[in-house]
């Protein structure tokens, strides 16, 4: 065995964060060994990395579970915790862990520093610097530190730290985060200097939902610090902010989130942040009126340079532009080496997409998106300090003589998460796809979940947060990430008696109707409980439920009193809501607004969060809650029923999302899914098999209709390339998720410049359906963290394989499936240790199955044959069925398949050129490509060309082509 990924309140290592709820985790792994379940753990805390100050001890125990354990420990401030684990196997091996450690910030005590200020111009971008000495004889440094609107530390002229955006973006009006430093190996014996710059960010300067705001937190740039020095003998030398602090302005004209940075090299004052430097001419700071009061310890994970990128190509546009393009859309900046003539203004601009080849940005919006370099003469390398960029393309000016694309690199920023998803298909389309979502989630988990990356908007919006949340917890391993989201809504709510606002952190309104501060809206307030949920199922930390059970409960006696206050009748009928944001069936195409009655996808929204705040109650222990809440979901179903459904079943609302919400949502009683999941059918049918659904419908479709025996329609939504499809998007050269389905049209043009981002991560939760039906990886509620695991792989013809795996809270998964030439299935499957899993073989019977080459009969697998499927329970390891299927999956092409298909596919497209002469080139084939070749024959236009001796012998043809 062995133990790693030992992590603090999902965070590995953790220093200065808020440790009001302490919770260990760990996962162990077999290593080769013969245990595969745990029988005892313990865990160790103690004060020194050998142990020998043990401050708390759990003994052997049975019950300590390593997806989250809470050490009974009186946490003091400013202290160093190290911790270890040991565990028992069941088959007899014992294995201690590595030290882990966790270091608390200031907790309750009192700040000695002030608030200041800078005593320039409001808009003058300030360095502020402080020299100190230190003793001879010391053993640890700490700084303590949060600035506004952000701030960069330098020590003795060194950057403190690998993280960007401090002190990060949350609900400033309501707490602010502080920042905790190791700054020791920073600090010398003697003279030693404090360098601190300031910029604009979220605080101060221009955002808001199409810029429209400035200074929306505050006017002036603030800073306050701790610096705290342990000498050998244990005293302290504190190092606080005061009036003595001194300022200047920086060679940062200017930074803004939406238009970037102007930097002027020759205004920068060399070593300014090195002891010795003459500062006779700077200027002292003021104190700032602001109190401590909201003063925080951090639950922002640092935001990084996770990736570098070198650029693919240099084009020289019909315009005459220099642009490079790093060929995938990302979030960050360029860094560039920079060796020009003093005074030589270097431009960068940056945009999403060239059109008809040349430089593009009008889909920013009013956001200018460049960063200015000034320069003094020097060779140096040059990054932005204090904005991002949204980019695939920049635009070069001012760079005289050839580019050298070595002198550019492409930074990646995000918040600092660990990949844990993986899934390839034989279709690289669909692998294209799969990336593409993933990237969406790079560009946009940027210390809140923002809805995009490059235009003047770049905010939490709550509705694309929930509908993605599974998605982001299969690709990376996100609860701290959302812990500090859901902090920050929970901030919002308490101020709006139970609503949740549309975006979070929220901004003040344009004006008493300000559309961006409303609040309320079903699917967007939702998130107040889809999230925390979501959560646990993933990462089976109670915690994480505990700590937003308030937040869940809240939301739902929000709507509740809506509804009793308009008569009781248990639906949401009033309040704007947005409804199936984007959707393609509305009456005014020119509206974003879907074709489903809004007020239905509230009431559905409404029973939907009863039923989950009743499953949190359940088991966090409130059995009375849970009892009341599923009462009220029960009570909601029901006048659902009356309202929008006939008594046999139909629905009243005749669109895709009305069917697709009611079946994932259990909104109708088992005797109707039948009846609702043949009407979707129908109306998909009716459709073309295309989908016409928007923020509500999409991320559920593919999963109902996988799980109510339509697998191949859903795979028919998967793999259509033309307009609506995800694979539009990415046959167009997307490298992420767009906005709108149709973001781009089929001529390369963009189709809309007001709402339309390239990097949208919404539609990317195509990628749960992916994990969870196609390859068939589930959490289960009774033992969430994939402690116990439900493997349903759902193959089709169309792939010939799929897998995927997720290093999950309970260790690594792994589950793929291949289609062999002979017709048979393989599935494989890895079970991490101390889980359990559930797999579903489809359409199997048990005589015919062979597990690890054995007969599973002969296994000595609990196993039993269902209707369709076979059912097997397995303990942790590697797995590999193989059997024939009662049910042929090898699907080839035929004279049922339609024109379009065939035409798309070489091999056909070659058959129907030799043995239809005429059909492939004939001028009117468009007209009929949703037609099959049987439908052609008496068709006047192809009488002679498709006859039923010729189709004959073209379908022995095809029918040797598979899919």
């Amino acid at each position: 065995m062995k133990i790693g990924h030992l992590r603090t309140n999902q965070i590995t290592n953790p220093l200065g964060f808020e440790f009001e709820r302490l919770c260990l985790s760990w996962i162990t792994e077999t290593g080769g060994s013969n245990s595969v379940f745990q029988n005892f753990a313990r865990v160790e805390v103690a004060l020194d990395s050998d142990f020998n100050q043990i401050v708390f001890d759990s003994g052997k125990k049975q019950d300590i579970d390593s997806l989250s354990y809470t050490p009974d420990i009186d946490l003091k401030p400013r202290t160093r915790y190290f911790w270890r684990v040991t565990v028992w196997g069941n088959a007899g091996d014992v294995v201690t862990s590595d030290v882990a450690w966790f270091e608390t910030a200031k907790m309750n005590e009192p700040w000695q520093a002030e608030w200041i200020t800078p005593s320039l111009g409001k808009e003058i971008h300030p360095l502020i610097r402080k020299e100190f000495h230190l003793p001879s004889e010391f053993v640890s440094a700490r700084a303590y530190i949060c600035g506004v609107g952000l701030y960069e530390l330098e020590l003795n002229g060194k950057m403190v730290g690998e993280e960007y955006f401090a002190p990060g973006y949350n609900a400033y009006d309501y707490w602010l985060q502080y920042q905790t430093y190791d700054i020791t190996d920073l600090l010398v014996s003697g003279d030693n200097a404090i360098g601190i710059t300031l910029g604009n960010g979220w605080y101060k300067g221009r955002f808001g939902f199409e810029g429209g705001y400035h200074d929306l937190y505050g006017d002036k740039f603030a800073l306050i610090a701790e610096f705290i020095v342990t000498l050998k003998d244990g005293t302290e030398v504190v190092m606080t902010s005061n009036q003595e602090w001194k300022c200047a302005p920086s060679p940062i004209l200017f930074s803004g989130i939406y238009d970037g940075e102007i930097y002027d090299a020759n205004l920068k004052s060399n070593n300014w942040s090195l002891s010795g430097f003459n500062d006779s001419k700077w200027s002292h700071v003021r104190s700032a009126e602001m109190n401590t009061e909201k003063l925080q310890a951090r639950l922002s994970l640092p935001v990084k340079i996770m990736e570098e990128r070198k650029p693919v190509g240099i084009i020289q546009t019909p315009a005459g532009e220099t642009v490079l393009d790093f060929g995938q859309i990302m979030t960050g900046w360029v860094r560039f080496r920079a060796n020009t003539a003093k005074g030589t203004k270097l431009h960068l601009q940056y945009g999403e997409i060239l059109q008809e080849g040349n430089f593009y940005r009008e889909n920013l919006r009013t956001a200018k998106a460049e960063h200015i370099y000034i320069s003094n003469g020097k060779p140096c390398e040059v990054q932005p300090h204090f904005t991002f960029f949204g980019f695939r393309y920049v635009k070069l000016n001012g760079f005289t003589g050839e580019v050298n694309l070595d002198d550019f690199t492409g930074c990646v920023i995000y918040s600092d998460l660990e990949e844990t998803g993986r899934i390839e298909t034989s279709n690289p389309l669909v692998n294209k796809l799969f990336q593409n979502a993933l990237w969406g989630q790079k560009g946009n988990f940027l210390d809140v979940p923002t809805d995009c990356p490059q235009r003047d908007e770049r905010m939490g919006w709550t509705g694309d947060a929930q509908v993605f949340a599974p998605t982001a917890c299969y690709n990376m391993y996100s609860p701290a990430f959302y812990r500090k989201y859901m902090y920050d809504l929970w901030q919002e709510q308490l101020r709006i008696n139970g609503s949740v606002p549309f975006t979070v952190p929220t901004v003040k309104p344009k004006d008493d109707n300000g559309f961006i501060n409303g609040h309320g809206s079903s699917a967007w307030g939702d998130a107040a409980t889809v999230i925390p949920w979501t959560l646990y199922q993933n990462y089976g930390d109670k915690e994480l439920l505990r700590n937003q059970f308030d937040t869940m409960k809240d939301w739902v006696d929000y709507i509740k009193k809506i509804d009793d206050e308009t008569g009781g009748k248990r639906l949401w009928m009033t309040g704007f809501h947005f409804g199936d944001w984007l959707a393609l069936d509305g009456r005014d195409p020119h509206s974003p607004m879907g074709g489903t009655d809004s007020y239905y996808i509230a009431s559905a929204y409404y029973c939907y969060s009863a039923q989950l705040v009743a499953k949190a109650a359940k088991v966090l222990g409130k059995h009375e809650i849970a009892e009341e809440y599923n009462k009220l979901s029960n009570e909601i179903k029901e006048a659902i029923m009356k309202e929008y459904f006939t008594p046999n079943g139909r629905s009243a609302i005749h669109t895709q999302t009305a069917m697709i919400v009611a079946l994932h949502m259990d909104l109708i009683p088992e005797d109707f899914v039948e009846r609702v999941i043949n009407d979707l059918k129908a109306k998909l049918r009716e459709d073309k098999m295309h989908l016409t659904t928007g923020f509500v419908g999409t991320p559920y479709f593919c999963n109902v209709l996988s799980e109510n025996g339509a697998n191949d329609f859903a795979y028919s939504l998967l793999l259509n390339e033309d307009y609506p499809s995800w694979l539009y998007g990415v046959k167009l050269g997307a490298t992420t998720i767009w906005e709108r389905w149709n973001s781009v049209l089929s001529n390369g043009s963009i189709s809309d410049t007001g709402m339309n981002s390239l990097n949208h991560y919404a539609y990317g939760s195509i990628a749960q359906w992916m994990y969870q039906q196609m390859c068939g990886i589930n959490p289960v509620d009774e033992a969430p963290g994939f402690r116990k695991i439900k493997f349903s792989p759902k193959p089709y013809g169309k792939l010939t394989y799929a897998k995927a795996s997720v290093f999950s809270a309970s260790g690594l998964i792994n589950s793929g499936w291949e289609i062999k030439e002979d017709g048979s299935l393989s599935f494989c499957f890895t079970i991490p240790f101390n889980s359990t899993a559930e797999v579903f073989l489809p359409d199997a019977l048990l005589n015919n199955i062979k597990v690890n080459n054995v007969g599973i009969l002969d296994s000595g697998l609990e196993a039993e044959q269902l209707e369709k499927n076979v059912r097997c329970v397995l303990a942790p390891g590697n797995f590999v069925f193989e059997y024939m299927p009662n049910k042929n999956y090898i699907l080839t092409y035929s004279s049922d398949t339609s024109l379009k298909e065939l035409i798309e596919n070489e091999k056909t497209k070659n058959i129907l050129v030799q043995q239809l002469p005429g059909l492939v080139e004939h001028e009117l084939i468009q007209h009929f490509s949703e037609s099959t070749l049987k439908e052609l024959i008496g068709v006047p236009l192809f009488i002679n060309i498709v006859t039923p001796e010729k189709l004959n012998q073209v379908d022995q043809t095809l029918l040797s082509v598979r899919m």
